[in-house]
């Protein structure tokens, strides 16, 4: 029986660098907007990892283990790929995160904290309001190409964290987790503008029911609020898109700094 053809001994070692490669950009668009959305078929995001990955690796001198993979070391290198990259997408999530967090909050002053639909990107319920600002901070993630900017973060990770030496820092996990605690912070800035007058319509509607008792408050109150809710928000709308804006450029600036 004959060995193995001439350049067929390395296939198995360029097979474990693919798979390497595809590690983290993986990992980063598991938990980033977009691409991680249900929607998005497995196969295409593995497809997308590579085509990010590859170049990213071929540019520095990457050196498995002795022992490959399928080991102890190879074991620490894949936990660093994977957490370096799960910072990266999550650290951009947030930013789009707060709108979700400011539709929530106007929806709850306007009284449709009952009015709840099934999100199709995470499959859970969440509020009109919030599906709307969600999908309008999705829309405005494409539109300035926060993809592609996640995409290049990703590749110049490669230069400042390669590959065997990708842990992070404690003070890079403590500036993300400081970083998530803002998303609440963030949000509440979004919904001010309708947010804040939607609660001075229910305060005028509660100094009215005061002076006239006979006034039924829920039968008025409530198409009141929501009135004046649907009109500031298709007012503030322009306003709450530059807020959604920086939220998202914050979100992918964090996660330009962590790489580095």
């Amino acid at each position: 029986m004959t060995g193995l053809p001439a350049g067929l001994g390395g296939t198995e070692m360029q097979l474990w660098l693919w798979l390497l490669a595809a590690i983290r950009p993986g990992a980063a668009f598991l938990a980033a907007p977009v691409f991680g959305a249900a929607q998005v078929p497995v196969q295409l995001r593995f497809v997308l990892a590579l085509a990010v990955g590859l170049p990213a690796v071929a540019t520095g001198a990457v050196v498995l283990p002795p022992e490959g993979l399928v080991s102890l070391a190879g074991f620490a290198l894949v936990l660093g790929e994977v957490l370096v990259g799960l910072a990266l997408g999550f650290a951009t999530q947030i930013g789009l995160a707060a709108a979700l967090v400011a539709g929530e909050a106007i929806g709850n002053a306007m009284g449709l904290g009952f009015a709840a639909t099934v999100d199709p990107s995470t499959h859970a319920q969440s509020g009109a309001i919030g599906q709307f600002l969600s999908i309008l901070g999705t829309f405005l993630f494409l539109a300035m190409g926060g993809h592609l900017l996640l995409a290049s973060i990703i590749v110049d990770s490669y230069r400042t964290l390669p590959p065997g030496l990708a842990w992070p820092s404690p003070a890079k996990i403590d500036g993300l987790l400081l970083f998530g605690g803002d998303v609440f912070a963030m949000g509440l800035v979004i919904a001010l503008p309708v947010g804040f007058a939607v609660v001075l319509v229910q305060l005028v509607m509660g100094v009215l029911a005061r002076s006239a008792p006979a006034l039924n408050i829920f039968s008025v109150g409530l198409p009141a609020a929501l009135m004046a809710g649907l009109v500031l928000l298709a007012v503030a709308t322009p306003r709450m898109a530059d807020a959604i804006t920086a939220t998202i450029t914050r979100g992918l600036d964090e996660a330009r700094s962590f790489a580095r």
